[in-house]
Parts: C-alpha cells; structure tokens; sequence
C-alpha cells in the first residue's frame, strides 16, 4: 500500500514553486487541522471544474455561471483598438490593480525557453488577431516579464505577428520593471509607469 503522505506530498510539489519539504509541511498542517478544514479544502479542489471556466476570447480563467466571454472581453466600455498579451491570469489581475489600461486581453499560457522548453497559445493568438483586427485591434501590447523567458517570447511573438505589421502597431512595457523582475509581483505604480512608458 503506498504512503498516502507522501502520495500527497509528492501531489503539491508538483505544484509552481513548492518543493517536496514544502509539500510535506503542507500535508502535516493538513493532518493538525480540524476535519472541517481538510474537507473544505477538498470541495474547493472539486468545484473547480464545474464552476471555474476559461473565456473562448482572452483564454483567462473565471468563476462564473456561463461559459460565454469574461467580463473583460463581454464589457462594452472597454477599448477594442487595445490588446495586452500576458504570461498568465496573474499577471492580468495586477495590471487591472493598476487601473490604467482599459484595453482588451490574451493570456498566453506560459513563456517559452531558451532550451525549448515551454508553450504559448500561438493558434489562439492568432485567431483572436483576426477576429479582433475585425473590431478595430490597431495596437498589440507585449506585457511580459523583465526575463530571458519574457524576451524570447516577445521574439517570437514578434515573429508570429510579422504578417500583420502593416494594420498592427507593436509595442511592449516601458523598462520601469526591473530586469529579471516577474510582471504578477509588480505594484501597481510599476505597472502604471511600464504600461505609460510603452514602446
């Protein structure tokens, strides 16, 4: 019979940033805490899937009844002529903390590497160029992280958005990120001031 503390702990480190001491602490709190705790934790887990939907357009996750637009993509006041690419859902929450930008989204789903490694949305992101040069898109706004990841992405993106220079401007945030910086740890400041200083 395997070790059902290790199975779990094994479970969280596979988890972004967790490592196999950290999910073993998480396992032993889990076993100190109170029932109750333990089994909301599983229902959160659960619902996940029934309740958390990805938007068709910019591909963020939401918790909503429907499985239609985001709020984002469905608001009438926001400005069609604007589309910011991000890594990840994070990243948009706090470029939205910010409040500056009033612009349409595509989450990318990740970076890629310079071994290789990693994906973006590439046919998604294409697609929603399309549709969206349909509605008035005239800027891209690279919003990647201060990394070498976030630069060979903005390469490729670059690449990808070749075909489409003559109706698209392309710009990226201003350096008031600090190289090797993440954008999803930016204060809000930050990303006022990259987002204004965009080039």
């Amino acid at each position: 019979m395997s070790d059902r503390i290790d199975e779990l702990a094994n479970a969280f480190a596979r988890l972004p940033g967790i490592g196999p001491r950290q999910g073993k602490r998480f396992v032993f709190h889990l076993l100190g805490a109170p029932a109750t705790e333990r089994l909301r934790l599983a229902q959160l887990i659960e619902q996940l899937g029934s309740e958390v939907h990805q938007c068709p357009e910019c591909r963020r996750f939401f918790t909503g009844a429907h499985r239609g637009p985001c709020n984002y993509c469905s608001g009438s006041i926001r400005d069609d002529s604007l589309l910011m690419l991000v890594e990840k859902d994070q990243d948009l929450a706090v470029v939205e903390r910010a409040g500056t930008y009033k612009g349409r989204y595509f989450v990318l789903g990740g970076v890629l590497t310079l071994s290789g490694k990693g994906a973006i949305r590439e046919a998604d992101l294409i697609a929603a160029i399309k549709r969206r040069l349909d509605n008035g898109l005239q800027e891209v706004v690279l919003a990647l992280s201060a990394t070498s990841e976030g630069e060979h992405t903005t390469d490729r993106i670059r690449e990808l958005l070749a075909p489409y220079r003559d109706h698209l401007t392309i710009s990226a945030l201003g350096r008031g990120l600090a190289t090797g910086s993440e954008l999803e740890y930016a204060d809000a400041e930050t990303v006022r001031a990259a987002f204004a200083g965009r080039k």
